[in-house]
């Protein structure tokens, strides 16, 4: 593979730190969001520009410091990187667009702080992305964590406050208790944490530390929310919805997952957890968790806390896909980083455009509410099918690849978790879509007049709908930088 010496890893980060215009702009709402809108489209053009020498089969990097002989803080782009730099930088742009209908329509505060810390975590996110080795990828990783903090707790009222502290408490509790012990182990095994398609660990250590370094990554990494480290996802609800929807639906939690992902194919390698069979290991955690979660989602009535638990339970797939160790199941697992972001984006916009129109949080209190915000459930409807993984939407390409690579790693078990938790994913979505529209008059709690939301809390879901429903029939880039790391992983670089 070409390697080409190139600033533009480092332009992408740089182009979201755009906090000093924004903080200067605090008087003028319209400057504000015109900087915001600025760094989002001129992030999205620089890693986009790279798309053509990734799929030419280059991979580009950039050093920016030397901290030790084999250790240096480094970027490094190629296919997963990529994909996941591509899905947050685009979804920052219909996010950035949401936010002004929402932020604006319930008069919130601070909305200067909201929209600086908004950047500053799209930075972290795509420093995550592009991350050379594992110190880089950590200390972005924690970067995110503390930029989210003030999203989190932006009410800044006891149950916020509340969150915030178990927020804090998982994410920092798991990366400082559990990843920096295993990242500086692995330091002291291999005398380096670069990414490398074989991994780094082989012969390295026995068995039994190997298996213990596994599961302190696969937990440690509490982004990720794989139980029992899932308990600050639905917490974190209490922020404002396009926090939830951006970085509880792409970033944050995509992150972890994306963490996961690297260390399994670029520590340890797929030929090593092959070898000690511990992607078996990691396969029934990430199972548990989807069944699980899925369970609960059913039980839910607070809209945004179903989608909470439903977004612990997807996320789980795309480790379950890793940890199968099969082409496909590592192409859907990548595939599955994109397709489920612009699923689960677009119901939390509905969630937040439903709130800003009613003040309704409780799923018993829409009944009807399909005849009033027609535009905004038939979004809903459409991103339902694509968390799903029903067609015509995109989570079914992800889904299928997910189901056939269970089939080549012969783990027929594996196969029945997603099939059934896909049918838990409908158990708990399609009610939701049936009372909206077809509950009889004497039951809806809404009058049939149209009154959606205001049209900057519509457009959005509409458009990342509609990308759900174009990613079904054309899948590309997603599939093609998914397919193309697939190789990468299973046969070097």
């Amino acid at each position: 593979m070409n390697t080409l010496i190139t600033v533009k890893p480092l332009l992408a980060i740089l182009a979201a730190l755009c906090l000093p215009p924004i903080l200067a702009s605090s008087r003028s709402p319209n400057a504000r969001e015109a900087w915001t809108f600025g760094a989002a489209l001129t992030m999205f053009g620089v890693i986009a520009s790279m798309l053509p020498a990734v799929w030419g089969g280059a991979r580009l990097e950039y050093t920016l410091v030397q901290v030790l002989p084999t250790v240096s803080i480094a970027f490094r782009v190629d296919a997963l990187g990529l994909l996941f730099a591509l899905v947050s930088s685009s979804l920052w742009i219909v996010t950035s667009l949401y936010s002004v209908g929402y932020m604006r329509g319930l008069k919130e505060h601070a909305q200067t702080r909201f929209f600086s810390f908004f950047a500053f975590s799209l930075a972290a996110t795509v420093g995550v992305a592009f991350s050379a080795n594992l110190l880089t990828l950590y200390l972005f990783y924690e970067m995110l964590s503390f930029a989210t903090y003030p999203l989190v707790t932006h009410h800044q009222d006891r149950e916020a406050r509340a969150s915030g502290r178990k927020y804090l408490l998982y994410i920092l509790g798991g990366s400082i208790g559990l990843v920096l012990p295993a990242m500086l182990i692995v330091y002291h095994l291999t005398g380096t944490l670069e990414f490398s398609a074989g991994g780094i660990l082989a012969g390295k250590a026995g068995a039994a530390q190997l298996t213990a370094l596994l599961v302190m990554f696969v937990f440690g990494f509490a982004k990720a929310a794989v139980m029992p480290f899932h308990s600050w996802l639905p917490a974190a609800m209490v922020a404002p919805t396009p926090v939830s929807a951006l970085l509880h639906a792409v970033a944050v939690v995509k992150v972890g997952v994306f963490s996961v992902v690297r260390v399994v194919t670029g520590i340890f390698g797929t030929g090593l957890l092959t070898e000690l069979n511990l992607g078996t290991l990691v396969a029934t955690i990430a199972s548990v968790t989807i069944v699980a979660a899925s369970l609960i989602a059913l039980s839910q009535d607070g809209l945004k806390r179903r989608l909470a638990f439903s977004t612990i339970g997807q996320l789980s797939y795309i480790v379950l896909g890793a940890a199968l160790l099969s082409p496909s199941a590592l192409t859907g697992a990548m595939l599955h980083i994109a397709m489920h972001a612009f699923g689960k984006i677009t119901l939390f916009f509905c969630a937040g455009a439903i709130f800003v129109a009613t003040g309704k949080k409780f799923i018993s209190e829409m009944k009807g509410i399909g005849w009033r915000m027609p535009l905004t459930m038939s979004a809903f409807f459409i991103g339902a099918l694509s968390v799903i993984g029903l067609p015509p939407c995109g989570g079914f390409i992800s889904k299928w690849h997910l189901v056939i690579g269970a089939l080549e790693a012969d783990r027929i078990v594996f196969l029945w978790v997603i099939l059934v938790s896909s049918i838990l994913n409908a158990a708990y979505f399609l009610p939701i879509v049936y009372q909206a529209f077809f509950c009889s008059p004497e039951e809806a709690l809404f009058e049939r007049r149209v009154q959606e939301a205001p049209r900057w809390c519509v457009v959005p879901p509409l458009v990342t709908a509609a990308a759900s429903v174009a990613l079904f029939f054309y899948p590309q880039p997603f599939l093609q930088l998914a397919r193309l790391a697939t190789r990468h992983v299973l046969g070097g670089f």
